[in-house]
């Protein structure tokens, strides 16, 4: 099941700017040591721990030179990967120069079989106030379908953000690759 918070906080910027809303984004838990990874993918695959962390090694190495060199690469059972930018745009070839980038980035790009499997789990989100409590949590079941499992208060302002992707910063898509016009 994954988890996810939507707290209530002031929005700053646009059409909701200077008011209240719930806004969501997923629980992160601790990063797993990579030892742990190869620990638990040698005894799923029955490969000793030694010949998986070289594999391991060995497929890091490839992917990073790969994609440091302009390629999309494909990571089974995954998706692909592929380098990215951010950068101002110029009205002329004259202005374009290195110093317009502003970040580099690595696109991740889903399988379709990995986006199905994350649109089949469940979700639980968990409401808090603009004060840290707790107000309301809700699970799906999963037709992508939230119901009301445990209304804490049923007098609380349950809207989300009003937006998919918006998290009050008015940036609709921060995944998409490409320039950022001035």
């Amino acid at each position: 099941m994954l988890k996810v918070k939507a707290n209530e906080q002031k929005i700053k910027i646009g059409k909701y700017a200077d008011t209240y809303r719930y806004v969501m984004a997923p629980e992160l838990y601790a990063t797993l040591n990579q030892n742990k990874v190869i620990k638990e993918a040698a005894l799923r695959s029955g490969i000793s721990k030694g010949v998986m962390q070289a594999a391991w090694d060995a497929a890091g190495e490839v992917i990073k030179a790969w994609a440091t060199e302009g390629h999309s690469v494909a990571i089974p059972g995954l998706g692909s990967m592929r380098f990215g930018l951010r950068a101002k745009s110029v009205a002329t070839a004259n202005e374009v120069k290195a110093g317009l980038i502003r970040s580099r980035r690595i696109i991740f790009t889903p399988t379709t079989d990995l986006k199905e499997e994350l649109a089949d789990t469940a979700i639980q989100i968990t409401c808090y106030d603009r004060n840290g409590n707790e107000v309301k949590r809700v699970t799906s079941a999963d037709e992508g379908i939230v119901e009301d499992n445990d209304n804490v208060n049923d007098n609380v302002n349950n809207g989300g953000n009003g937006n998919d992707n918006d998290n009050g910063n008015g940036n609709d898509n921060p995944n998409q690759g490409g320039e950022d016009e001035d």
